[in-house]
């Protein structure tokens, strides 16, 4: 027997081998069910995984940030079995979950574009529906090398040639096998809806002497009310985006000779900038008024005098254009040391994320708060 311990320091005893679906089933079916992943020894694993010795556990669900990453990674590699099968002969390169859904990496033998992506979608839906188990397998390395040398995948040889014998595992969901760590929740039938957002190019390992590769993102929910919400929520943003907004009203532009993330002022933006900077000096009485590029986020306007310091609203962008507004208000008693920066983060938005960019571009300001909406 071994024994296992819980967040509020309650243990029980079960037989050696005992998975965490098994031991969230003996406490509730209904945690078992909602459990997408879990941490044993504070390491994160499936749930299927089996506990060999005395250990904490912890049940990850959805709202958990390690839930939600279990999920859009399983969900990268049901994208991965539905190209393989869509497109023969495809390589696969990395394929995580990331802040707000997943990519996985590809180079194929037939373009994939946009227009593709409703094929690929209706695939996925197709394969989520056999409830594919996630079976993981560790495997020598002499295996590894041997499986994807055989299949002809040089960008898994390569990643497998970086790693050290008796650290390598497979996943298998249905009939695609893929180089993998996990986690991954339990099967493919607890993705409920799902989207592919984007088509985008990528060079292999980041490395721009490397073949681009195909990038395909996509995010997907356990419940597809929740996707519709998202959706809404994206639509409503678009509407909101800085590039949008910055072309419809002529303020500024982008150009991939400068870099994306530098917008360049029209004579309307510049007129606007002039004029706003002019009723800051006038209000305040600054001396010192700087207008800064935010990447690729438009502008954001920052005054520093002597005993105050004021921001205007300005859009945030984070991942796919969504926006938040910040403010900048109060009184600096010592170099800007006692000011309360608001940000208004829309649901579904990264506050974390946020309030590290904030603090790299306002070093200066010291007190925020982070306000959830």
């Amino acid at each position: 027997m071994i024994k296992i311990t819980f967040p509020d320091g309650s243990v029980r005893e079960y037989a050696k081998g005992t998975t965490a679906y098994q031991i969230a089933e003996s406490i509730s079916p209904r945690l078992a069910a909602d459990s997408l992943a879990a941490a044993v020894n504070g390491a994160t694993v499936d749930m299927t995984r089996p506990i060999e010795e005395d250990a904490s556990v912890k049940f990850y669900k959805w709202d958990d940030e390690e839930g939600k990453h279990a999920f859009w990674h399983t969900s990268s590699h049901l994208l991965a079995e539905a190209l393989e099968a869509l497109y023969p002969g495809i390589k696969f390169g990395i394929g995580p979950a990331i802040e707000n859904g997943f990519y996985y990496d590809v180079d194929s033998p037939t373009p994939i574009t946009e227009a593709d992506l409703p094929t690929i979608e209706n695939k996925m839906v197709e394969l989520s529906r056999n409830k594919e188990a996630l079976l993981r397998r560790e495997v020598p390395k002499a295996e590894a090398l041997k499986t994807f040398t055989e299949k002809g995948d040089q960008y898994k040889v390569e990643l497998i040639t970086d790693l050290e014998d008796g650290t390598i595992s497979f996943y298998t969901n249905g009939a695609f096998t893929d180089l993998c760590r996990g986690p991954h929740i339990p099967n493919t039938g607890y993705i409920k809806a799902l989207k592919l957002t984007s088509v985008a190019g990528a060079y292999w390992r980041g490395n721009e002497k490397n073949k681009m590769l195909t990038r395909i993102y996509g995010i997907s929910f356990p419940k597809k009310s929740m996707l519709d919400e998202y959706l809404v929520m994206m639509e409503e943003a678009k509407k909101r985006d800085h590039r949008k907004l910055g072309k419809d009203l002529e303020l500024f532009c982008f150009s991939q000779r400068v870099g994306q993330g530098l917008p360049l002022w029209l004579p309307k933006g510049a007129a606007l900038r002039d004029r706003l900077e002019q009723f800051l000096r006038n209000k305040y009485g600054a001396a010192d008024i700087t207008i800064e590029s935010y990447r690729e986020t438009g502008f954001a306007v920052g005054i520093r005098s002597e005993g105050v310091g004021v921001a205007v609203p300005v859009g945030l962008n984070r991942g796919e254009g969504t926006p938040a507004v910040v403010s900048l208000r109060g009184e600096n008693r010592e170099q800007f040391g006692d000011v309360d920066f608001i940000v208004h983060v829309p649901a579904g938005v990264d506050a974390e994320q946020i309030r590290a960019d904030i603090e790299k571009y306002r070093a200066a300001l010291t007190t925020y708060k982070i306000d959830q909406r």
